[in-house]
């Protein structure tokens, strides 16, 4: 799919996640992609290295940071900003840490190149004191960091602008609900070309459950265990974001292709774990559909949503409240599943690396030019 470029500039795009760093050298349409799987994505300088010797050096480099504060755009990265992005790293323990690395990396192998830090959270800035406030004493909440900031922002960019493209509708005057169902999983209600309403929230971990993370809790049961002694706070912390979800359920990696295979095998706690998940995705879905004034779409995007379309098809079947019909599985590529009269339902592709080279572009490109 091409990019309508602001530059002839080429644009290395780094993506880097809790199990993968991928990378996109792009030029108006991707030219090439690579992903360094598992224990080669820490490998930061060798892989960078690779993608700069296979390549040739970009012009600029945008980084994908899934936390950036409050901050409402891209920056270009310097030695201060990557200090501020580091302190955030206990709100996204799996990401934040390997993005920041990478930026340094970059900027070690290519001085003087422009490196642009893209954020999830920025998407999300606008959202309504209503879905961005919690209940808290005000006196903790008055500086506004306490506060729900939502994630996979970049994600829910593209799935915007690719529901347009599909159903031949303007953004602005697109109602939808974004579902991205990956490693981590979030629900977006989108508005106006806005973000109004989000399952995650001051961290990575509110919401649905994923697949180590647990999802919402009832935060008087985290107490209890704290209470009796159970855990540390490093070990609850550690549970939560590795040790749960999926996994924690199943005693599996999480992997939800693993945990299909363990309930067809007759499994009965991967069988309860994927009610579990899939009631809580279609809960967040349904909730976020009370933050729009109509409801004209539901898109699917992330890894599991564009390989698992029964699972897909499983959520759905439980949205009949909603007026959602779809015929899957079948198919690929981003397309248009419904059927019927209500609600569109698509399934599109995650395209993270085209909304970095563009929040590069918006940067860079138009100085350079």
């Amino acid at each position: 799919m091409a990019l309508d470029p602001v530059s002839a500039m080429r644009v290395l795009t780094l993506n880097p996640g809790s199990s993968s760093l991928k990378a996109a050298l792009h030029d108006g349409d991707v030219v090439d992609s690579r992903t360094w799987q598992a224990a080669d994505a820490r490998a930061d300088e060798r892989a960078v290295s690779e993608a700069l010797a296979e390549w040739g050096p970009p012009g600029c480099v945008a980084v994908r940071f899934v936390h950036g504060g409050s901050r409402p755009g891209p920056v270009v990265l310097d030695d201060a900003v990557l200090r501020e992005l580091e302190r955030l790293t206990p709100l996204a323990p799996l990401h934040q840490p390997l993005s920041v690395d990478v930026a340094r990396v970059v900027r070690r192998l290519l001085p003087g190149t422009p490196v642009v830090g893209c954020f999830d959270t920025s998407f999300h800035t606008g959202l309504p004191p209503g879905a961005a406030r919690y209940p808290l004493p005000r006196a903790w909440t008055s500086q506004n960091r306490l506060r729900r900031y939502g994630f996979h922002g970049l994600s829910c960019r593209h799935a915007l602008r690719r529901a347009a493209e599909l159903l031949g509708r303007a953004e602005d005057d697109l109602r939808l609900v974004v579902a991205h169902i990956g490693a981590g999983v979030s629900v977006t209600a989108i508005r106006g070309g806005a973000s109004v309403d989000t399952s995650m929230g001051f961290t990575a971990l509110e919401g649905a459950a994923m697949a180590t993370r647990s999802g919402s809790v009832d935060p008087g049961l985290l107490l209890h265990v704290l209470e009796t002694g159970e855990v540390t706070v490093p070990q609850l912390a550690h549970v939560l974001h590795r040790e749960s979800g999926l996994a924690g359920m199943t005693g599996t990696s999480g992997d939800v292709r693993e945990v299909l295979a363990a309930r067809d095998g007759g499994d009965r706690d991967a069988r309860e774990a994927l009610e579990v998940y899939v009631h809580r995705l279609r809960r967040e879905i349904g909730a976020a559909a009370m933050s729009l004034d109509r409801l004209d779409a539901v898109v699917f995007t992330g890894g599991v949503a564009e390989h698992q379309p029964g699972v897909v098809g499983e959520i759905i079947a439980g949205c009949e409240v909603l007026g959602l019909r779809a015929a899957l599985p079948g198919g690929s590529g981003d397309r248009v599943v419904s059927s019927g009269d209500g609600p569109a339902v698509l399934v599109v592709t995650a395209r993270e690396d085209l909304e970095l080279c563009r929040g590069a572009l918006s940067l860079v490109g138009v100085q350079a030019g």
